[in-house]
């Protein structure tokens, strides 16, 4: 993108969506977005309701910025204006998306989540990035029309994210029939890359609601690792996976 283009809003971005859809002429479609993503996700499916068959949603947002938020975005766009992705942009990013456990300190390595993503974001066009953050620092409160979903949603959050509060006040607006949320302990905001194992349970129970979820057809030994009856039923258990698992999310597990 030239920095001549208009820039686009998250409007815009979600219409986007419709575009790419109607290509692969794709009808209804499960969506999966984290923070920015989850919102214009969420936009989209407000919009378009009969495109999306569900959300699944990782720290996402809903409201206007906050202060804080929209001051930081404009200190990255001003520095990726006249500096590119420098590494203070880089660190201001790692800060929103992982917790302080991946993300070391002087006495503990960062972690190789955080030193790959640190290498993608180096591969990054910054005009591109510029104009996501100005797309996301301008985007408005949807809360109200969050009534309006009727697909099933399924909302992940890590405890140590900046977004952690919004995404309980998300959780808060959506129809509890078909809404849940996980909590993840110790996590920051990508739930995808921190901790994708404490996504795999509650993704299966929330698949299975649609008739996706398939039982494995592999024939495999009782005695191999990849047995059910090898695996300890502890590991299993939420507290095992570093999950917080709110009374939403047995209403959740209940109705499916």
């Amino acid at each position: 993108m030239s920095l001549d283009d208009p820039v686009l809003s998250v409007d815009d971005l979600a219409d986007q969506i419709v575009e790419v859809l109607d290509y692969f002429r794709l009808g209804k479609v499960m969506c999966m977005g984290v923070t920015a993503g989850a919102y214009i996700l969420t936009l989209f499916a407000i919009k378009y309701t009969q495109r999306v068959m569900g959300l699944v949603l990782v720290s996402p947002l809903c409201k206007s910025p906050s202060w804080t938020e929209w001051l930081c975005n404009k200190v990255m766009t001003n520095l990726l204006y006249f500096c590119g992705m420098c590494t203070l942009v880089k660190e201001l990013l790692l800060l929103r998306y992982f917790s302080k456990e991946v993300r070391g300190s002087v006495e503990v390595p960062e972690s190789d989540v955080v030193q790959a993503c640190r290498r993608l974001l180096g591969e990054r066009q910054s005009p591109n990035v510029l104009r996501l953050l100005e797309a996301i620092n301008e985007r408005p409160d949807i809360t109200q029309g969050l009534r309006k979903l009727k697909c099933r949603s399924l909302i992940f959050v890590g405890e140590s994210s900046p977004f952690h509060s919004e995404a309980l006040h998300m959780t808060s607006k959506l129809d509890r029939r078909f809404s849940a949320l996980v909590e993840v302990q110790a996590c920051g905001s990508m739930v995808t890359e921190e901790q994708p194992d404490a996504m795999l349970i509650p993704l299966e129970y929330f698949l299975m609601g649609f008739g996706f979820y398939r039982p494995s057809q592999c024939n495999v030994s009782p005695r191999s690792p990849l047995s059910p009856t090898s695996i300890s039923p502890e590991l299993f258990s939420p507290e095992s996976m570093g999950l917080k698992l709110k009374p939403i999310k047995t209403r959740f597990s209940e109705e499916v």
